[in-house]
């Protein structure tokens, strides 16, 4: 739905006089009212016209009063009020309560230092928490519906956010209905009020309201904002648009409900409770150790409150949803939109793949080649593009002008089919509207001169293209100056073997003759050898009655590849992915592409719809993986390949765009519709879309969601190392009986580190050039396996033995001094920035991902430095801190101390690339497909 502006801002770019406001507000029409009115009426009322709409003048001034075509959000929060939400943190609550307890005691500089403490942390959470809004915000702008409009007797495509009531929409099959519309046109039309009402069942629409139920929620003359139409076409009046539309009032309601958190924000908030419940335990435990030693217990306190502000992950869930919010945004600049934060955490799972031919592994730019008429006529169409570029060339033709004339007349009769069963328009710029290869149709006839064919006749009723029939049907009447007998045509064009059955005769040699079983089989042969050389036939056939048709011939329509679509195929291939090609075309146009595109290879097996349908249950669970081919199918049969796979343990994306493609992309783990001839219905069922349409983005978009999860387990153990570390720290100089080598307010700064800018560079790392050759990830891998932990521990244990070493070293006379916790501290903070660093990739060296690609953590680590310099350097913050300078030896002693855990980390990682028995040696390019499930 069109979301977006404030109601503030609606209010203060009016400028319209009083009378003009009160002119408008009588044309908004509540659907109610629209249904039991006339259509000439509802015209009137709207000052509209029903065939030519309304000016571009009238809309403008019309949206200035009414307001875009998108709902209100409600008034935020002001920032101050956001900011003040951050000190309801039971911990910092708990801060300022020792505050308050050290003004009491008149231990103003205690005060004076916590609350400084206090508030860099807050401004910290606060900065995380409006990023991560700002981000999600973001992702509701990406996908701007838009619609098909007449405006001066024209139709035009824009965003639905500009239709102003009385504006006339055209609705076609598989759009969304972008405002709440009163019908004066329907073709077979009906509509999917699921989202709206929650019936299942689509909603046949006509023009005038049936004496019915008084009660009912909605009106078969209606057509309403974000329904979807399942079938047919047609064309309303806009009588309301946004917040007054039947959906606005259920978008009111729908604010106040939050969104569920992802499972991965689950399980993170999961992991950040039992880890606070861990470090709850191990900090009371040391305050209570402290205490008995003797230690004062306002301190104990400020360390134990500070300790629990540092070491419980309470930013966990917020990072990780800045991760995801900004990955979504990154797959948006690569063409690939995410619907659903969901999708990021399964795509790095997909193991097959279940794509469609046209448009998505070719480019879905249609252009008529070959046209073979029912007596044995051929002609080659040069020329490319939806304009009259290019010539029919006859074959064979013979030089007597008779026989010539009827070769003409052959092609003649099959594009002029293609001309008059055809729903598309070419603009004199060479601009399609429609379908591409109702656009190739009308190009060829222009290119054989036949520029308006389709004037010559009067449709009168369609019977629309389905992907179960495949074959399109209209009716006509011939005009005038054309119809000597006054008689009906119907048109067909379609799937080969599937206009036959519709056929008893069939043209030859400019007479009607019967249709005999042997002309049939030649029929099927000289469009399976079209077939294989990878074109689309479509069969082409007129006559007086759908029962009783004339075979006129074929067209065959040439779609050439998306050029690195090869490329991915082999990646997927090479890392265990499964492609699958499931189409409805035949089966040597099916085949030929595959090869060419190294989707089928000789182990491999092809499975036609008939035969899908013929197999039990568990005979498809034995045979699916080993099908590289699905052709002739149909969209219920997608549901169930998509299901057979499933069955066998394995995640599934699949594409489609259809309207009876939306079953199967919501039972698929991943939906992937597509953008530019992709349905609104397909889209509103799909996880994901391809602005572009191409397969090779799908790779683009496995590889940015194996990036994301390997970036937040990145994140995870520089924060897991970290807090470890800290509690280990103070708990064994606890147990030791050794002062408290950090206090309170340097173990608010390291909490800074480990929430702030390098633990956020880490999410936002680029990707990895060879992630995308990783193995699928296992659906049920956690998030934090063995060899996390044991990178945490190990990090954890180097840091802690590093800082005992320095505080131990510095404590020689057994009396603390600022010089002694200015050292560890820093120690500390040098180990911390040492480890981000070794973070930044589980396996890769970090000259091998190279030290200066990810520059938001080069200028993370750099602020920390800065940062650090002006605690030890700056005397208001050495006071705050209780720190003092240090000189250019002991830099150089804690640089070397601290880098030997970068150090550890990296050949850790160089003998994890170099052993045999690392993990990824076990993926072997041998490796059959039932053992990748």
């Amino acid at each position: 739905m069109p979301l977006g502006i404030n109601e503030n801002d609606r209010e203060e770019k009016l400028n319209i006089s009083r009378e003009d406001k009160l002119h408008f507000e009588e044309m908004w029409l509540p659907s109610i009212e629209a249904s039991s009115l006339a259509v000439e009426d509802v015209a009137r009322k709207l000052d509209t016209n029903m065939l030519s709409g309304l000016s571009w003048a009238e809309a403008e001034r019309r949206k200035s009063m009414f307001g875009a075509n998108e709902f209100v959000v409600k008034n935020e929060d002001p920032i101050w009020r956001k900011y003040m939400e951050q000190f309801q943190n039971p911990l910092i609550l708990l801060l300022l309560g020792s505050a308050f307890v050290s003004v009491c005691m008149r231990q103003f500089d205690d005060a004076v230092s916590i609350t400084v403490a206090i508030l860099i942390v807050v401004t910290v959470a606060f900065v995380q928490e409006y990023r991560s809004e700002k981000s999600l915000e973001a992702l509701t702008k990406l996908i701007p519906p838009s619609c098909h409009c007449i405006r001066d007797s024209k139709v035009h495509s824009f965003y639905a956010r500009d239709l102003v009531p009385g504006d006339i929409v055209l609705l076609n099959l598989g759009a969304q209905v972008p405002a709440d519309l009163r019908l004066f046109e329907t073709i077979e039309l009906s509509i999917d009020e699921s989202s709206f009402t929650g019936e299942t069942e689509p909603v046949i629409k006509q023009t005038k309201r049936r004496k019915t139920d008084e009660n009912k929620s909605t009106w078969e003359t209606m057509a309403y904002m974000g329904t979807l139409v399942r079938c047919g076409s047609g064309k309303g009046i806009v009588v309301s648009t946004g917040d007054r539309s039947d959906f606005g009032q259920m978008f009111r309601l729908m604010q106040a409900v939050e969104s569920p958190k992802t499972p991965l924000q689950e399980s993170m908030d999961t992991l950040g409770k039992h880890l606070s419940y861990i470090s709850f335990g191990i900090i009371g435990f040391i305050m209570l150790a402290g205490w008995l030693q003797g230690k004062p217990l306002m301190d104990m306190f400020n360390i134990g409150v500070s300790l629990a502000v540092a070491a419980i992950p309470e930013g966990l869930p917020i990072v990780v949803t800045v991760t995801l919010a900004l990955g979504v945004t990154r797959m948006a600049k690569r063409n690939a939109i995410v619907k659903k934060i969901p999708t990021v955490e399964t795509l790095g799972c997909v193991n097959v793949i279940c794509s469609d031919k046209t448009g998505t592994l070719t480019k879905n730019e249609m252009t008529v080649t070959n046209i073979v008429t029912s007596d044995g006529w051929r002609a080659q169409v040069t020329g490319s593009g939806y304009n009259n570029i290019g010539a029919v060339q006859i074959q064979d033709s013979s030089s007597d002008q008779e026989t010539a004339q009827m070769a003409r007349s052959s092609i003649y009769n099959v594009l002029e089919v293609g001309c008059v069963c055809n729903n598309a328009a070419i603009s004199p710029e060479g601009t399609l509207r429609g379908q591409p290869t109702e656009g190739a149709l009308l190009a060829a006839a222009m290119k054989y001169g036949m520029h308006a064919c389709s004037s010559n006749y009067h449709r009168l009723q369609e019977y629309p293209f389905n992907s179960e029939m495949k074959v399109m049907t209209v009716r006509c009447m011939p005009r005038a100056a054309h119809n000597e007998l006054h008689q009906e045509v119907f048109f067909s064009k379609g799937a080969v073997e599937k206009i036959l059955q519709y056929c008893s005769k069939i043209h030859y040699q400019g007479h009607c003759v019967p249709l005999t079983v042997e002309q049939q089989q030649r029929v099927l042969s000289e469009a399976r050898q079209l077939a294989t050389h990878g074109l689309r036939v479509i069969g082409m056939a007129r006559g007086d009655s759908m029962e009783s048709m004339e075979f006129l011939g074929m067209v065959g329509l040439h779609d050439p590849p998306r050029p690195q679509v090869r490329q991915a195929v082999d990646i997927f291939h090479s890392t265990g992915v499964q492609v699958v090609m499931v189409t409805g075309d035949a089966m040597e146009t099916a085949v030929s592409m595959a090869e060419l595109l190294g989707i089928y290879r000789p182990n491999s097996t092809i499975v036609s719809g008939e035969q899908l349908d013929a197999m039990a249950d568990d005979e498809l669970k034995d045979r699916v993986m080993d099908v590289s081919v699905f052709y002739r199918v149909t969209p219920r049969q997608k549901l169930r390949i998509v299901q057979a796979f499933q069955s066998v343990g394995a995640v599934v994306a699949m594409t489609g765009d259809g309207v009876n493609d939306c079953v199967a992309l919501k039972a698929a783990h991943i939906g992937i519709a597509m953008g530019k001839n992709g349905t609104d219905v397909s889209k509103e069922a799909a996880d994901m879309i391809l602005v572009d349409d191409d397969f090779y983005t799908i790779m683009a978009a496995v590889e940015e969601g194996k990036g994301i999860f390997y970036n937040i387990r990145n994140f995870i153990r520089f924060q897991l190392s970290t807090s470890i570390a800290a509690l280990s720290l103070i708990t064994i100089t606890t147990l030791a009986g050794l002062p408290n080598p950090l206090n309170a307010m340097q173990i608010l700064w390291i909490n800074i580190l480990m929430d702030g800018p390098p633990a956020q560079s880490l999410g936002v790392e680029p990707v990895d050039k060879d992630v995308i050759r990783q193995p699928p990830r296992s659906s049920k891998q956690s998030m934090i396996d063995r060899s996390l932990i044991v990178n945490v521990l190990l990090s954890a244990a180097i840091i802690v033995l590093g800082t005992l070493f320095v505080f131990q070293r510095e404590l020689q006379d057994n009396k603390l001094t600022p010089r002694d916790t200015t050292m560890t501290f820093t120690c500390f903070v040098l180990f911390d920035l040492f480890n981000a660093l070794s973070c930044r990739s589980q396996d890769k060296s970090v000259w091998e991902i190279g030290l200066c690609t990810n520059r938001l953590f080069i200028a993370a680590v750099a602020l920390s430095l800065c940062g650090q310099l002006l605690v030890i350097f700056f005397s208001p913050l050495q006071w705050v801190f209780q720190t003092e300078a240090l000189h250019f030896q002991d830099f150089a002693f804690l640089t070397a101390i601290t880098s030997s855990v970068l150090i550890v980390s990296e050949l850790r990682k160089w003998i994890q690339r170099h052993s045999p028995f690392r993990l990824g040696s076990r993926i072997t390019k041998g490796r059959s497909r039932s053992d990748l499930i």
